[in-house]
């Protein structure tokens, strides 16, 4: 028998199989139906599991969630982190932050729509720690409209006003995409990524 194939996606890293199962099926279950209105009978029937079995994993659904919303925060701050890093003029730091945080947003539209539009669900704790996530992504995108606005190249009288405009715009993606649409995420990246590079009044 061959070696069985890698896991792919972003719940890859999780072990065992079982507790990547149950996320994924959470993951599902929360996008579908609201965090509030999915018990933990939907989730582990979805995984093809019994209830019991998921405590094994998870000691409660708001862990399921922390877990979705941690990993999620992660992979999408790591996306910007690395556009952010990318040489080149602010704007096309900013630009390709842009494409690639849309992009990941579009590709992991269901992942994503819980990450972002759930998080009042999370207990006070795990709540702070996504939100400090959160502030880390606002001082990346906030960081390179700063330097676009000090080299002269961005128009922008309200840095933090705009950097939240951009975020916000880039995070409804998730929202309203679908795998049939009539764009692919790449295409929406660099729509978005046109769209945002006007909007700070860009003068490359």
């Amino acid at each position: 028998m061959g070696a069985q194939a890698r896991p792919t996606g972003e719940w890859a890293d999780v072990t065992p199989d079982a507790a990547r199962r149950l996320l994924t099926a959470a993951v599902q279950s929360f996008a579908e139906r609201g965090y509030h209105a999915t018990t933990t009978r939907d989730i582990a029937g979805r995984a093809g599991m019994s209830p019991a079995a998921l405590y094994i994993h998870y000691r409660t659904k708001e862990e399921l969630l922390y877990r979705i919303s941690s990993v999620g925060h992660r992979l999408a701050l790591d996306v910007l982190r690395r556009a952010h890093d990318t040489p080149g003029t602010p704007a096309e730091r900013l630009a390709e932050a842009v494409r690639r945080f849309v992009r990941w947003h579009a590709e992991h539209h269901t992942t994503a729509r819980v990450v972002q539009y759930e998080l009042g669900a999370l207990g006070e704790q795990h709540h702070a720690e996504i939100l400090a996530l959160r502030r880390e992504t606002d001082a990346v995108v906030r960081a390179i409209i700063e330097d676009g606005v000090a080299a002269g190249d961005f128009d922008v009288p309200d840095v933090r006003g705009t950097t939240l405009a951009v975020l916000s715009l880039c995070v409804d993606v998730a929202r309203w995409f679908t795998a049939d649409g009539k764009r692919t995420p790449a295409e929406v990246g660099d729509l978005y990524a046109d769209l945002v590079l006007r909007m700070v009044g860009c003068r490359a």
